[in-house]
C-alpha cells in the first residue's frame, strides 16, 4: 500500500513540474519574446538615423538631425534653430521613415486597385454604376 501512495505523489511532482514548464514557455512567447523583437527594432531604427531625419525624443522633443556620432546626435528644434545634443538611447522615433513608409503603404494601395480594375477590365466585367434617376 506504501508503494502505491510513493507512486502517486511521484506521479503528482512530475505533473506540477510540466505544468511549469508549460507556464514558462507560455510567458516566453505571449511576453518575452514580443519584447525582445520590438527592442530590435527600436535599436536598428537608431542605428539607421542619418542627417535630415526628423526624430521625435522620448522626452517629446521634435527635431532634424544635424550631426551623427557613436553614441550621440546634435539635432536643431524650433525657428531659430537651437541645436542640442542628446544620446542615441533617447530617441523615440523617425519621423521621416514614418513618413516614407506611409506614403510607400498608400502607393501600393493605389498600384493594387488600380490592377484590380485593370483586371475586371480585361475580363469584360465594368463596375456596375448605381442608377441615379430621379423620380418626380
Amino acid at each position: 500500500m506504501t508503494s502505491i501512495l510513493a507512486n502517486g505523489q511521484a506521479a503528482g511532482t512530475i505533473g506540477m513540474i510540466v505544468w511549469l514548464v508549460v507556464l514558462f514557455a507560455v510567458m516566453y512567447f505571449l511576453m518575452i519574446r514580443p519584447q525582445k523583437k520590438k527592442q530590435k527594432e527600436e535599436q536598428a531604427m537608431r542605428d539607421n538615423l542619418q542627417i535630415g531625419d526628423e526624430i521625435t525624443t522620448i522626452g517629446g522633443i521634435v527635431g532634424k538631425i544635424v550631426t551623427v556620432k557613436d553614441d550621440s546626435l546634435i539635432i536643431e528644434t524650433g525657428a531659430d534653430r537651437n541645436r542640442m545634443k542628446i544620446t542615441r538611447w533617447a530617441i523615440s522615433q523617425n519621423n521621416t521613415a514614418n513618413e516614407k513608409l506611409a506614403a510607400e503603404r498608400a502607393a501600393a494601395k493605389e498600384a493594387a486597385e488600380k490592377e484590380k480594375a485593370a483586371r475586371m477590365e480585361a475580363k469584360g466585367k465594368t463596375p456596375k454604376k448605381k442608377n441615379k434617376e430621379e423620380k418626380f
